[in-house]
């Protein structure tokens, strides 16, 4: 029982910093465009090989 003690305050804290970091990516626009490097993964290759031709 008096594990509990100290491990319900970590884990509130952890959820706290987890949702500080989160509201910090959002803010900073880390999700804006998403879909934009998914396509940049395949399309990277076609780009290089017109670069050495």
């Amino acid at each position: 029982m008096e594990s509990l003690y100290i491990l319900i305050p970590i884990a509130i804290l952890l959820v706290c910093v987890a949702v500080a970091i989160f509201l910090w990516a959002v803010k900073s626009e880390q999700f804006e465009d998403l879909e934009r490097q998914g396509h940049n993964i395949l399309f990277d290759e076609d780009e290089q090989d017109k670069d050495h031709k």
